[in-house]
Formats: C-alpha cells, structure tokens, sequence
C-alpha cells in the first residue's frame, strides 16, 4: 500500500469564508500515483472545517445565515471562551460543519455523487491555516 501526504495553505480575508478545494484534491491524488483507496482531507485548526456540498453561491449564503442564528458572532461576552480571543462562535461554527472528510479513490479519481464538492469553511480568517490531504491505496 503506498500513503501520499500533503499539507495546503489557506489565508481568509475577513472572519469566513469557504474555498472549493476539489481542484487541490485532485492534484494531489494525482501526484499521489494513487489509483484505489481513499483520500481523508481534514483541518488542522479548531476554527475552520472541510465539508462536502455543493458549489453553489445561494448555499454558501444560507450557511452564512443558518450558521450565524446558530451561534451568533456579537456580542462576544455571552461566551466564556472569549477571553483571549473573540472566536467562541468560530469553534461551535467549526463542530456543527465537521473537521474532515474521507472520499474514496476510484479508477485513480474522487469517488463523488453528483454535484459532491470538497470545501475548506473558516470561521474565524486573516491568518493562515492548513489543511491535511491524506491519501492511501494502491
């Protein structure tokens, strides 16, 4: 079984947003050599996600709203981690949208169903943050 291992880097202007991050999927699957198995891409930092969904702006808009009634960002001081920094909301954004996910490798491609798409969410931007492509097979 060989393992492929790969680190990308993301800087958010702004408190959130979400990046389509298929296309550097790919690119380490390929780079990889890797034709069956499985690819685990996940965020290695507490306020920010990798998710599969659609690309679709109106989407990426109702999770801007839906998100925000979840765990609204002000006013800070109804958080008890808000002590050092002001990102509470960013950690519970971060546990509802998940920390990573794994697609099977097919015929030397992302396994996807229809529409499927792999998205790095930050909730809490303007520093740079990585995300882990992990990839295993043969």
């Amino acid at each position: 079984m060989k393992s492929y291992r790969k680190e990308l880097w993301f800087e958010i202007k702004g408190r959130r947003g979400y990046v389509n991050i298929t296309p550097e999927v790919e690119e380490c699957l390929r780079q990889s050599g890797i034709r069956e198995g499985l690819a685990l891409v996940n965020a290695m930092h507490i306020t920010a996600s990798v998710f599969i969904n659609d690309d679709e702006a109106g989407l990426h808009h109702d999770y801007e709203v839906w998100l925000e009634g979840l765990a609204p960002h002000a006013p800070v001081s109804r958080y008890r981690h808000n002590g050092y920094e002001d990102n509470a909301d960013a950690h519970l954004k971060r546990q509802v949208m998940g920390r990573e996910v794994v697609v099977a490798v097919s015929d030397g491609k992302l396994d996807f169903g229809p529409w499927e798409r792999i998205f790095y969410g930050e909730f809490d931007g303007n520093r740079k943050k990585r995300v882990l492509v992990k990839i295993i097979g043969e």
